[in-house]
């Protein structure tokens, strides 16, 4: 494969990943300069970017907006499983909520000849990778959200402490204002995105996008993508 054709071929994920990148770079440099503008505030001697990097400060940041980001995408695939949308290209079609025939899903006998061996297996084989993509959501928003309670007690208790006052264990930080706040403001963001995503579709178009319907596609036309 040629580099050009790769680059053709992967660049959606290309795009997201270099972005990314970028962006949490951008954090970094960021989130390195407000943190020490702080600690200069608290009088404190200010760190270099590296032991920032290694920080319980930076690690919650970044775990929070990964936390919610999985979450949103968990709660999405589950969703559009059983609820619809009437009009929203985001939605199957009407009339097919549930998990679907084996036949619709090319599984078992109904399978092709370039379907995943997993796909052609019976069991728990099968059953598993049905539902992969849910589970492999689910776990990386779990674990993401557990980095999240570990290294905000980390932070929370590094600024408890440079103002004198106690620092908390995980078990009270998990009921902490600070824990729920971090947490819910992100959470609040990523549903009501989903939500705009799921009702704009409806009526309003992006030529040449399978995130819309085509241009011309009745409003009330569901499922169907440009």
């Amino acid at each position: 494969m040629t580099p050009r054709r790769f680059l053709r071929d992967n660049g959606l994920g290309l795009f997201f990943t270099i972005t990314f990148l970028m962006a949490l770079v951008g954090q970094a440099i960021a989130g390195h300069a407000e943190f020490n503008n702080q600690l200069i505030a608290a009088q404190l001697q200010p760190v270099g970017f590296a032991e920032y990097l290694t920080s319980s400060d930076f690690a919650v940041d970044v775990s929070e907006n990964w936390q919610s980001e999985y979450l949103q995408f968990f709660l999405y695939i589950g969703a559009t499983i059983w609820l619809l949308q009437r009009g929203s290209p985001e939605s199957k079609e009407l009339g097919k909520s549930g998990t679907e025939t084996d036949e619709d899903q090319l599984v078992g006998e109904h399978a092709k000849e370039g379907s995943p061996k997993w796909a052609r297996a019976h069991g728990w084989r099968r059953a598993v990778y049905s539902h992969s993509l849910l589970l492999v959501m689910g776990t990386i928003f779990l674990l993401s959200w557990l980095v999240q309670s570990v290294t905000g007690v980390a932070a929370f208790n590094g600024q408890q402490l440079r103002q004198l006052q106690a620092p908390v264990s995980w078990f009270q930080y998990l009921g902490a204002a600070d824990f729920w706040n971090r947490t819910l403001q992100n959470w609040q963001s990523e549903l009501l995105a989903v939500a705009s995503m799921a009702v704009l579709s409806i009526y309003l178009r992006q030529r040449g996008s399978p995130e819309s319907k085509p241009v011309g596609a009745a409003h009330d036309a569901t499922g169907v993508e440009g």
